[in-house]
């Protein structure tokens, strides 16, 4: 009987159900645990350990395959889903877990492979296993191509750093945004004051055992070893929601107040939308729109936790003009659909799910959104563009192409443009201000 370490099993089930079947990394990994953790199949210390695995495989998969190439004869298209990802989940564990031995990975690699593959298959993964060092990673950094050693250090697509060279003109910044998006994430979540304040949740975390920091930014705080968040009674009272710094700093820089008349074009699943009722005290009115009728469903749950009364939700595609709503709005948040390059930290699998002629097709969708939210704009009000992107294309070229069309329209200030690094996601945002009705280019 094969003995099976059931911690690699789920993270090798989560692997193939996000490489074979699509599935979105941190959804599959959340079901996977929850799972898990209903048939006590794991303990709860488990989970980051099975997170690891799963996120460090995916952020890490083009370097991986690199591997795998070097000491197999088979094409690795050529390998079966379930013996590629055994593979690389056991060169992950090899090359970048210095506390897993070499001899545990290739051991319960080779019994995953008897189990999910055939005697030939476990052969297999035990010849390559057995060859792999941490110094097949280290030949990497002498390719003289800068482009293809970015690529391969960082486990990074070439036309992402292609494109990132372009703009930054650097090799030394493309080289630190690269490393920076395989960096693991911090666990941020942001009070809810309309029912508590940092320092009394802080104190009635600690008493549940969670390590606590403050953020850097007010009302925000960072979870250090917190398992199972929706089990945790402040949680479940709606007193914090889990969100990053960026995007609870949009919201802020929106600046809704009380009473005003706010809409949230692309609001699943509801960070930014709550965000906003809560820094105006939930007084006013926030219509929040998405496509479709589960991600809707998302904002009403989150609303509802936390004893938010001031959402109403909708579904509508925001690109398509609805003329009730014209100069209706105060304030207006187009965090747009994106190509999602800004947060690879949180969701790696993007990385192999983009290719370079999305570009244009996204950026379509990003402008008419915004030419057609622009409408619902009253006279002085404000709209907030942003995205999760660090590309031109979609975020300076898309407000540039629009302020040269429209007149009527200025901006404020300067666009916020971050790069991902050790401390933050990367994303864009820009203020505009309607300063008059009719637009004289037109």
């Amino acid at each position: 009987m094969i003995m099976i370490d059931k911690i690699r099993e789920i993270a090798l089930k989560t692997l193939y159900e996000i490489d074979k079947e699509g599935a979105y990394s941190n959804i599959a990994l959340d079901e996977s645990l929850n799972k898990a953790r209903k048939e006590n199949e794991i303990k709860p210390k488990d989970s980051g350990f099975i997170s690891e695995l799963v996120y460090g495989t995916i952020s890490w998969k083009l370097t991986l395959d690199e591997v795998i190439k070097k000491y197999s004869k088979i094409k690795v298209k050529k390998i079966s889903p379930w013996i590629l990802n055994i593979l690389r989940m056991s060169i992950y564990q090899i090359i970048f877990l210095d506390r897993v031995p070499k001899s545990a990975a290739v051991n319960e690699g080779v019994n995953l492979a008897k189990r999910y593959g055939h005697r030939a298959s476990s052969n297999f993964v035990n010849a390559i296993l057995r060859q792999v060092d941490k110094k097949d990673y280290e030949e990497f950094f002498s390719i003289k191509n800068e482009i293809e050693r970015i690529s391969k250090t960082n486990s990074m697509p070439q036309w992402i750093v292609e494109t990132l060279l372009e703009q930054t003109n650097s090799i030394y910044e493309t080289e630190k945004i690269c490393k920076a998006s395989n960096l693991r994430p911090k666990l941020y979540i942001r009070v809810n004051t309309l029912k508590t304040d940092a320092q009394s949740l802080k104190q009635e975390l600690e008493n549940e055992n969670v390590q606590v920091t403050q953020g850097e930014l007010e009302n925000f705080l960072i979870l250090e070893n917190a398992r199972n968040i929706e089990r945790i009674k402040a949680f479940q009272d709606g007193k914090f929601t889990v969100q990053d710094e960026v995007a609870g700093y949009i919201a802020k820089f929106l600046n809704p107040k009380p009473k005003e008349k706010v809409l949230d074009c692309c609001s699943s699943p509801g960070g930014k939308t709550t965000a906003m009722a809560e820094l105006m005290g939930n007084e006013g009115e926030i219509i929040a729109w998405d496509l479709y009728d589960h991600r809707v469903k998302l904002v009403e749950k989150s609303a509802k936790r936390l004893g938010i009364k001031i959402i109403i939700t909708e579904k509508k595609d925001a690109s398509i003009y609805e003329e009730k709503y014209q100069e209706y709005f105060d304030k207006i948040l187009l965090d747009v659909p994106c190509l999602g390059i800004g947060v690879l930290k949180r969701k790696p699998d993007i990385k192999w799910q983009r290719k370079k002629e999305d570009i244009e097709e996204i950026v379509k969708i990003q402008k008419q959104i915004l030419e057609t939210a622009s409408k619902y704009l009253k006279i002085g009000g404000e709209l907030v563009y942003s995205t999760c992107s660090i590309l031109k294309e979609e975020n300076e070229e898309v407000l540039e192409k629009f302020l040269n069309k429209n007149s009527n329209f200025e901006q404020v200030g300067d666009f916020i443009q971050v790069y991902q690094n050790e401390k933050t996601d990367g994303f864009f945002m820009s203020k505009l201000k309607k300063t008059k009705k009719y637009n004289t280019n037109q």
